[in-house]
């Protein structure tokens, strides 16, 4: 059994930005990663993925994210960027070894994985809060032959069968894949919400330049600021012409909220109805962490009760959270500034 003064539960970006950051610490760690490669997180998404911020604001902790400044990677090169970071740096990872799970112990915690037992005074639990795909209870029952996707699962068009795909959900990813499959094929696009669309590009900078400019992504969410943008949905970043000229054409048709599912119709909040062969389901994620074996860590909707990372039970703290401390928590780039509070945090 080893031990170690940290271990990092999950080797995406927040894992290996506060590996770095202990690494010149010279903390005594590992990550443990339950994929085979890193940057499998990303790799595994739907083909046309990209990352909404430039990679001038996308690098960790002491390595530039390489490239065109100005230019949004795609979530392969996300997840290249990932291994050469490990890479650089020489961090401690450990590839296939998920973890089962972790208990309190009287000088620390005990970490049971797939590959063995190990024993640390902190634990940091770095696994992002996207892990199990959320389709909502409106499906009474589905024809056999309709095609039933959630995003985690599509790859791209090829996926469906011939004929309309029925895409709930109202983020980015679900206005992205209306627009892409309507180039195509007719799409219903349901929305449960309005949302804010701002371009991404403008004046040839994103828009998370100007956010950044405005002190918008870094404000903590206990200021004022924080406070306005935590009670808005994300907004959706681009398509918005795409979305118009293709609603135009007919070949994308908004609607409402879906209320109920039977067979291959679908019901609309405002009474309307449409049938089709394929539905996309991106309608999110929702956390899990049922093999973590610590009272009260979690709230009743099942998410970590922390302030900035850090919980109630000593040694134990969580990392890459959405608004962990401020709206860049969420970001490739921004999460260097939470990894930063908590490795100082460990090796005081």
């Amino acid at each position: 059994m080893h031990d170690y003064e940290v271990i990092i539960i999950g080797g995406g970006q927040s894992g290996l930005a506060l590996g770095a950051l202990l690494q010149q610490r010279k903390a005594r760690f590992v990550i443990f990663e339950k994929n085979g490669r890193l940057g499998d997180s990303w790799r595994k998404r739907y083909d046309s993925l990209v990352l909404f911020t430039a990679r001038q604001n996308n690098g960790l902790p002491g390595l530039p994210f390489p490239g065109e400044p100005q230019t949004v990677p795609t979530k392969d090169e996300a997840a290249d960027y990932l291994e050469q970071y490990a890479a650089h740096f020489q961090l401690p990872v450990r590839l296939n070894t998920a973890v089962q799970w972790v208990e309190r112990t009287a000088s620390g915690f005990l970490v049971q994985t797939e590959a063995g037992t190990a024993r640390a005074k902190n634990v940091v639990v770095a696994t992002g809060p996207f892990q199990i795909p959320y389709i909502p209870p409106i499906v009474e029952r589905l024809a056999p032959d309709v095609v039933s996707l959630h995003t985690a699962d599509y790859q791209n068009e090829h996926s469906f069968r011939d004929g309309p795909v029925l895409v709930v959900g109202a983020g980015n990813s679900g206005a992205q894949l209306a627009v892409e499959l309507a180039r195509h094929r007719p799409v219903i696009f349901s929305s449960g919400q309005t949302r804010l669309h701002l371009p991404l590009y403008v004046l040839g900078k994103t828009i998370f330049d100007y956010m950044q400019r405005f002190g918008l992504l870094d404000a903590p969410r206990s200021s004022w600021a924080g406070k306005q943008l935590m009670k808005r949905p994300d907004p959706i970043f681009g398509y918005r012409k795409e979305m118009k000229a293709l609603t135009k054409t007919g070949a994308l048709r908004l609607v409402e909220r879906t209320v109920r599912i039977a067979d291959r119709t679908a019901y609309f909040a405002d009474g309307e109805q449409a049938s089709f062969p394929n539905i996309l389901w991106a309608t999110g994620f929702r956390p899990d962490y049922s093999w973590l074996a610590i009272p009260d860590v979690r709230d009743p909707n099942g998410w970590p009760r922390h302030e900035r990372g850090v919980t109630e039970v000593s040694g134990l703290y969580f990392l890459g959270l959405p608004w962990q401390h401020s709206r860049a928590s969420a970001l490739m780039g921004g999460v260097g500034k939470d990894a930063l509070f908590l490795a100082d945090r460990l090796v005081r």
